[in-house]
């Protein structure tokens, strides 16, 4: 079985954990991946992004979710979400409950090596 990281030891992720107002929760969906593959996503555009995120839904309570993704670099992450929350202000805000959305950021200390990567199956 091939493996492969989910992160790589030395990056970051940036793990946002929030609420959706009842009931508006495909809504939500459907506006933050407009936004999220839009052009207007500065976030996309930055080299510091490692790997894409992903947006999740929690199993037990639909209201739940968290976007995780991967940066080498979280004050450029940190600068483009100002950006965002400042000036961009994406619709798919206004939907989470508290319009907080705020990530923690964490720090990958440890992710499977090459050596155990790369063993022949």
């Amino acid at each position: 079985m091939a493996m492969e990281p989910l992160a790589t030891k030395g990056n970051y992720l940036h793990i946002y954990d929030f609420r959706v107002e009842p009931g508006r929760e495909e809504e939500f969906i459907a506006l933050f991946d407009e936004f999220d593959y839009s052009d207007g996503n500065p976030m996309h555009k930055s080299a510091a992004q490692v790997k894409d995120g992903v947006l999740c839904r929690d199993t037990t309570d639909p209201q739940r979710f968290f976007l995780i993704a991967e940066w080498s670099d979280i004050k450029e992450h940190a600068r483009i979400r100002a950006i965002l929350a400042e000036e961009i202000r994406p619709a798919f805000i206004s939907l989470i409950e508290g319009r907080r959305f705020v990530p923690t950021y964490a720090e990958v200390v440890s992710s499977t090596p090459d050596h155990i990567l790369n063993q022949p199956e």
